[in-house]
């Protein structure tokens, strides 16, 4: 399967690329493609320290001209990843199927749930796969609270506080050129994942939004909403609280800050549950003898060993583990498998459906919720922090409250 990636910035260099070479070293995909309009990005990219050391002797083919003529000149039934900002996904998802390629898309799909109805229309139109890229559905932490609590062990969700911050630095990046106010916000970049991971836990879908945002201005002078504050009430008339922000100290240990906490009740039987995730601090500490290189690293460190990270196994070069990888792989494997064989229109259709019912990996049918709540985020934020309500049936859609 050849693999065509839209846009080469910080989650290219992050997870995806890394992830795709590791799956091609593996025998598993075939050549990879990255367009970009930006050469000194595409350059950058190849040229990236921990890449060329991870996988050495391995490559992309650079391509600056349109996507749409990338992708126009691929053979039918391959891969197209996208992974431009936000507000770009959609032109770039329905060019892919336009053109007869399955799709991984980083989160959140679209900022509307019509668009995301449209794709998934087109999509099963031409039994092709659309995929989201929800990454903290295959931390393994994720699954064993799914488990426990579809059988019962947690009771009702009632209320929840989940935060996700990332570090400053990122407002030095390419963010300050699009991450802007009329664009998007923190809660709908980088919230959005708890929302989904609470609904992947629990099955329940949110029902209603607020979110109060707070101005700050990049470097370059453009101003985003930089720190959200969310309140989001779901089906069962629980109520998770969700704070986001470009805000964690640079100095600070760790990538990130981030966690979610979930408090459950069996009303029945005079009893509580508690669910914790300290997502952020995972039981590794480091004090190293200087400051590493690159932005946001530190003398003294907290990392993660479970969203991605480069291990020796022998060689050659490094191998990418933790969850952002197995979740890139679990979606190649998916858009390999529909294409394996020789099934009629209607047989890919019903592998289709099934991994919809399944609910593991995100697809536009069954987290038709996540773009319901962008869209509700972002008309409350827009109106000071007013409740959005949602609605889906008979016909979704989002309206102040």
């Amino acid at each position: 399967m050849k693999v065509t990636m839209i846009g080469g910035g910080m989650i290219a260099h992050d997870q995806i690329l890394p992830s795709l070479y590791h799956l091609q070293r593996r025998g598993v995909i075939g050549a990879i493609e990255i367009c970009d309009r930006r050469a000194e990005a595409l350059d950058a990219l190849a040229q990236a320290p921990k890449l060329t050391k991870a996988f050495p002797g391995q490559g992309f083919k650079a391509r600056t001209e349109a996507y749409a003529e990338v992708v126009g000149g691929m053979a039918p039934g391959n891969l197209v990843v996208v992974c431009v900002p936000d507000h770009l996904h959609y032109e770039a998802v329905m060019t892919a199927l336009a053109a007869g390629q399955n799709v991984l898309c980083v989160k959140p799909l679209v900022l509307n749930a019509a668009q995301a109805e449209e794709i998934e229309h087109e999509a099963r139109k031409r039994a092709l796969m659309v995929a989201v890229e929800y990454h903290k559905r295959f931390d393994d932490r994720s699954h064993m609270a799914r488990q426990r609590y579809r059988a019962g062990l947690f009771g009702e969700f009632k209320l929840g506080t989940a935060s996700l911050f990332e570090k400053w630095y990122y407002r030095y990046s390419n963010f300050q050129n699009w991450f802007t106010c009329e664009a998007t916000d923190a809660f709908t970049y980088i919230g959005c994942h708890y929302v989904d991971l609470v609904h992947f836990i629990t099955g329940l879908v949110p029902t209603a939004i607020s979110v109060y945002g707070l101005k700050d201005k990049f470097p370059n002078g453009k101003e985003g909403y930089l720190w959200t504050d969310a309140r989001v009430l779901w089906s069962n008339g629980a109520c998770l609280n969700v704070q986001n922000a470009l805000g964690f100290p640079d100095e600070a240990p760790g990538s990130n800050t981030q966690g979610l906490t979930m408090y459950c009740a069996a009303t029945e039987r005079q009893t509580g549950a508690w669910l914790n995730h300290d997502d952020r601090y995972r039981g590794v500490s480091y004090s190293l003898i200087e400051k590493p290189a690159g932005d946001g690293a530190t003398q003294y460190s907290e990392p993660s060993p479970d969203y991605f990270q480069y291990v020796d196994h022998g060689g050659p070069g490094l191998v990418p583990v933790g969850y952002g990888y197995r979740s890139v792989e679990y979606i190649v494997e998916r858009a390999i498998e529909l294409e394996s064989g020789k099934r009629s229109v209607d047989e890919r259709r019903a592998v289709l459906e099934e991994w919809d019912r399944r609910g593991i990996m995100a697809t536009p049918a069954n987290s038709r919720f996540n773009e319901l709540v962008v869209e509700a985020a972002r008309l409350s934020i827009l109106n000071g922090g007013a409740m959005a309500g949602i609605e889906y049936a008979p016909k979704a859609g989002v309206k102040l409250v």
